[in-house]
């Protein structure tokens, strides 16, 4: 299966779970570890949890079992990573506090200069 159609089976998978605020992060430019960050959130534990167990099944029945599933029995951010696009499943709580679409968002080159400007 070809990346851009895994990223949107995982999307479609998400959207029927009725996961939301459904966001898809191109990192191919600023990472080696995945082309396509996936991060949606989950309304309870449980939702969370089914939303990332949904995820690795339907990806599994396409051919593409998932390398590592984490979070599953806390239910606050579950992790499913498909080698390739890796997807993040969280409450809105904690989404709201790690706010990786923005961690994501930074420009490489830019986030260099500031370390140096910094002195780190």
């Amino acid at each position: 299966m070809e990346i851009d159609e895994l990223r949107d089976l995982v999307v479609n998978v998400l959207e029927d779970i009725k996961a939301t605020d459904v966001v898809v992060l191109d990192v191919r430019e600023k990472t080696s570890i995945a082309d396509y960050f996936i991060i949606a959130s989950g309304t309870s534990n449980r939702h969370v949890k089914s939303s990332a167990e949904a995820v690795a099944f339907q990806a599994k029945l396409a051919g593409e079992p998932p390398l590592g599933v984490e979070g599953l029995a806390e239910g606050e951010w579950a992790l499913v990573d498909l080698d390739g696009v890796v997807v993040h499943v969280m409450q809105p709580k904690v989404r709201d506090f790690y706010q990786l679409e923005k961690l994501w968002a930074v420009d490489a080159e830019a986030a260099e200069k500031l370390s140096r400007e910094r002195g780190r």
